[in-house]
């Protein structure tokens, strides 16, 4: 208790957390304000047939604000795929790689572009979900749109774009002037308040007699085993050990330190779970809106917890794991950096030797990885559709509920260090997911 009652006690920490605090219940509000002609009712009923989706899928990142169609509905998402598609973009686009290796300068200015992207696809998903809406009804026919036309299209156009743009300042101001990252702090409280729902849906089931005391108790002993598998493989690393040769310049002696490269096992994150769902989930996506049998039965057969499903969802998570970490993480460069500054590997010759060592050692690790990632991914979802059991965090939501859980803490713990207090383990300190 200590440990947390030292927050209290460094002003700059507390006006920090009191200002995220109030930051996520700002978000929380605006989720619940409705976008206007819309049917409640019936959007309330159409989403419940959509949960394995990609309406689903977003529906999970905003908090539940899709399902409610509110003003924010549209998440933090934009900002996410821009975010990715200026990363995808540096590596093919020379100017865009060049910018983000000019330091602070290049970065603030693709901070610039994504900003620019992030409003031009909202406005793009919104203007698509307006359109969208006018031709959807619920399972028994009622209109979820009251009055059809362009004034709706506008106004939802407007209201989603403008929502999403002040989700995406929110953000960066949690980062600047909060603790933890902003963006990655309101995919957290979206998934986080889904909480309470599923603890009352338990009792509900064990109420009814549809779940028993003994089943409950395997489920939470379950979950606790893997949440502690996720911490143990999201800080997890592979040192290389590097030794940098001694230099004399004047009189001074430089070098001759031992360091190492840590090389996480996850270096990708949630990002290749993120591909991967949408990716097999937008057929079932593009089915909702066709009542054709070629398209139903293509829906029925990628449904969650199903083999086709299952097996494409894992070959999707192995791949993008492999293709999202050659992209964020080059050997070639660190190679390059490491020979420049008098750095070695021991026993690897400078150079090309170094690059092809780390690359088999990453190459290595990151199977561990992707196959660490499948299981998570897979788990939850047969539990739930396969055994009906009550798993309350899909696996992606996990991966990110933990990984941002980690992330927020250690910075906690770096504030009250620098200030001489004991962080929040005394014994066993979090150490950082980058090294």
């Amino acid at each position: 208790m200590d440990g947390i009652g030292n927050i209290f006690r460094v002003p700059e920490l507390k006006k920090r957390i009191i200002f995220t605090a109030l930051a996520l219940i700002v978000y929380r509000i605006g989720s619940h304000i409705p976008t206007p002609g819309i049917d409640a009712h019936a959007l309330s009923s159409f989403f419940q047939q959509a949960g394995g989706t990609l309406l689903g899928f977003f529906d999970l990142f905003s908090g539940g604000a899709l399902r409610r169609l509110s003003i924010l509905a549209l998440g933090i998402m934009p900002y996410i795929s821009a975010s990715i598609i200026l990363q995808l973009l540096a590596v093919v686009f020379p100017p865009l790689e060049k910018l983000s290796k000019e330091g602070e300068q290049g970065r603030k200015k693709i901070s610039q572009y994504t900003r620019y992207g992030t409003v031009l696809l909202a406005a793009i998903q919104a203007m698509g979900i307006a359109i969208g809406l006018e031709s959807m009804q619920s399972p028994i026919g009622e209109q979820i749109v009251i009055n059809p036309g362009i004034g709706f299209r506008l106004m939802t156009t407007i209201t989603l774009t403008t929502g999403a743009i002040f989700l995406m300042w929110v953000g960066e101001q949690i980062t600047e002037r909060g603790i933890g990252n902003g963006i990655s702090l309101l995919i957290f409280a979206g998934i986080i308040v889904r909480m309470p729902e599923a603890i009352v849906n338990t009792w509900r089931l064990l109420t009814t007699g549809e779940l028993n005391v003994l089943a409950l108790l395997a489920v939470l002993a379950l979950m606790v085993l893997v949440v502690a598998g996720v911490i143990v493989m999201t800080l997890g690393q592979r040192p290389i050990a590097v030794q940098y040769a001694k230099r004399v310049v004047g009189r001074r002696i430089y070098g001759g330190q031992s360091t190492h490269i840590p090389l996480r096992i996850n270096t990708a994150g949630v990002i290749p779970v993120i591909f991967a769902a949408s990716i097999i989930v937008f057929p079932a996506t593009i089915a909702q809106f066709f009542n054709h049998p070629w398209m139903q039965a293509v829906a029925r057969a990628l449904s969650p917890a199903t083999v086709i499903y299952t097996i494409l969802y894992a070959a999707a998570i192995i791949f993008f794991t492999y293709f999202y970490t050659a992209i964020i993480f080059n050997p070639i460069d660190v190679a390059d950096n490491m020979r420049k500054y008098g750095g070695f590997i021991p026993g690897i010759r400078p150079g090309a030797k170094t690059a092809e060592f780390i690359e088999k050692v990453l190459d290595r690790i990151t199977l561990v990885g992707a196959l660490y990632l499948t299981l998570i991914s897979i788990l939850p979802e047969l539990l739930i559709t396969t055994m009906n059991v009550p798993f309350f965090f899909g696996g992606t939501s996990l991966l990110i509920v933990v990984g941002v859980a980690l992330d927020t803490v250690q910075q906690v713990e770096s504030h009250l260090l620098m200030r001489h207090y004991e962080g929040f383990l005394k014994k066993s300190r979090i150490k950082g997911r980058l090294g």
